[in-house]
């Protein structure tokens, strides 16, 4: 059984209740404070939350595999758990960054003495965090259900275009069902416990220890799976993200794009492990969705105008890459889909404020209104361009040792055929994020000049968010051993819950 290190052997108060409950109390300071001080008191709040990601990172022991920092509090009935691994620990500090990054972007729009959006993008921050931290079922399907929140009142209030109740709309339409799948699965996993005898239990540990136990594995697998497939969003059940993209603001964007991420955690943490034998029976078929989904979502980016779309439309084909890598069941490929989700989710939030900063200035994010904006806003364009590289799996990029990770597992696995394809849907990404690149900084606008704003934009901020991003990807990407480090040890004993034929690949050489 995994081992268990609670949070007393290594630091002196519960620090992952502490990092989701920081954004949530300073949440509340925002609400009740005057709107003058709302954004102060948000970045004082996000600031400090990072540092306690940065703190949570520098304890966290990766030589050891299992739960750490765990904790565990029983009342009437419910269990709250929460703990860290090589699966969930990068997440975390991701999570606090782009929370901090995009209250300094509201520096600079008009929402910067918008109370209920700063209180909005905190909300959201803790509760990504504490979703990532939960080792309970059903309190990590409490926290995706309460991620409707924010996301609906931020692109109702803040968002742009017209049909902001439409996507709201195709969002419900398509979340609650996929809500009311997983919390099915996870309630007929804890009726398997009954049934074998045992307590009815939520507790991931407990679900984990006894899966051999648990009947209607099958049914169990596609309900989850494609409760999850909706959150990813997988192909094809991804039709509700780009018109959020399109008519969410960008702040919001940049941590909703890293929060689908949690879709992917969500298989690795929950299916992997809990039904690894349904698992192995779908596995062709996920695959054969994965592939559907890379050169579907990179053709359709090919053929958008709007810059949110084309990016939504990237996020469906980098999905499909990494669900076939997760379902490549070895540790290079698990390894790969970890890290990758990593680099993808501050990637796409460079892009994502790129595209925010040129709105401030132009107020449109069509592609044929835009063009030869580098000489003026250079950070903003090698900003996007790092990130689309980055994006691109390029060598220096954390994304290139990720990658090279995923293609070696997917060989072992599934053979050459599926690599080629996913490295041919890379270049299609590399094709649609340079031409836009182009189209964007280089390149003169084809249709009339969106007349600039006669506001003056502060460029310190936009500088702080560029130098960030910038130097994470690829101060990360010339050295991602430590990276790595985090996510091995727990990669090596997900392995041990594999499919019998396909667990030598664990102990297999990478070159061989």
């Amino acid at each position: 059984m995994t081992g268990i290190v609670y949070w007393q052997a290594a630091t002196f108060f519960p620090l992952l209740s502490a990092l989701t409950l920081v954004p949530l109390l300073t949440m509340g300071l925002v609400l009740c404070g005057k709107p003058t001080r709302c954004l102060n008191i948000g970045l004082a709040g996000a600031l400090l939350n990072l540092l306690l990601s940065l703190y949570l990172l520098r304890i966290f022991d990766s030589r050891a595999p299992g739960i750490h920092l765990a904790e565990r509090v029983d009342f009437l009935g419910l269990g709250y758990r929460v703990g860290v691994d090589g699966t969930n620990i990068l997440f975390i500090p991701l999570t606090a960054i782009l929370g901090l990054l995009a209250l300094v972007y509201t520096m600079i729009t008009r929402h910067r003495l918008d109370r209920l959006f700063v209180a909005c993008l905190l909300a959201y921050q803790g509760i990504l965090i504490g979703a990532f931290c939960a080792l309970n079922a059903m309190q990590f399907w409490f926290w995706c259900l309460l991620e409707l929140l924010p996301v609906i009142l931020l692109t109702v209030s803040a968002g742009t275009g017209g049909q902001r109740n439409q996507a709201i709309k195709t969002l419900l339409q398509y979340w609650l069902p996929g809500l009311g799948m997983s919390l099915a699965g996870f309630l007929l996993l804890s009726l398997g416990l009954m049934q074998s005898g045992l307590d009815f239990s939520f507790d991931w540990l407990a679900l984990k220890h006894h899966n051999l136990a648990i009947p209607r594995e099958t049914l169990i697998f596609i309900l989850l799976f494609f409760g999850f497939a909706v959150r990813m969003p997988l192909f094809p059940f991804h039709a509700w993200l780009p018109p959020l993209a399109e008519h969410g603001t960008a702040a919001s964007a940049a941590i909703f794009l890293h929060g689908l991420k949690l879709g992917i955690y969500a298989l690795i943490r929950f299916i992997l492990p809990l039904v690894p034998g349904a698992a192995e029976q779908w596995a062709d078929f996920v695959v054969s969705l994965g592939l559907i989904g890379i050169f579907y979502g990179a053709l359709l980016a090919l053929m958008q105008i709007n810059m949110r779309r084309l990016l939504a439309f990237a996020v469906i084909s980098h999905t499909g890459m990494l669900v076939i890598g997760v379902f490549s069941f070895n540790d290079f490929a698990l390894e790969g889909s970890i890290l990758l989700s990593v680099a993808y989710g501050l990637a796409t939030a460079g892009m994502l404020f790129s595209i925010g900063l040129i709105y401030e200035r132009t107020r449109t994010s069509y592609l044929p209104r835009l063009g030869g904006l580098f000489e003026n806003n250079s950070a903003i364009g090698l900003l996007f361009l790092i990130s689309a590289l980055s994006t691109m799996v390029m060598p220096g990029t954390p994304g290139f040792d990720a990658a090279h990770l995923l293609i070696e597992g997917t060989i072992e696995e599934h053979g050459w055929f599926i690599a080629i394809a996913i490295l041919v849907g890379n270049v299609l990404a590399a094709g649609f994020l340079l031409w836009a690149f182009q189209r964007l900084f280089i390149a003169y606008p084809k249709r009339f000049v969106q007349p600039y704003s006669s506001i003056h934009h502060p460029v310190m901020q936009e500088r702080i968010i560029a130098l960030v991003i910038c130097g994470l990807l690829m101060g990360t990407g010339f050295y991602t051993t430590p990276w790595l480090k985090f996510i091995d040890q727990e990669a090596s004993e997900i392995g041990e819950h594999y499919p019998e034929h396909h667990s030598h690949h664990a102990n297999e050489p990478a070159h061989e």
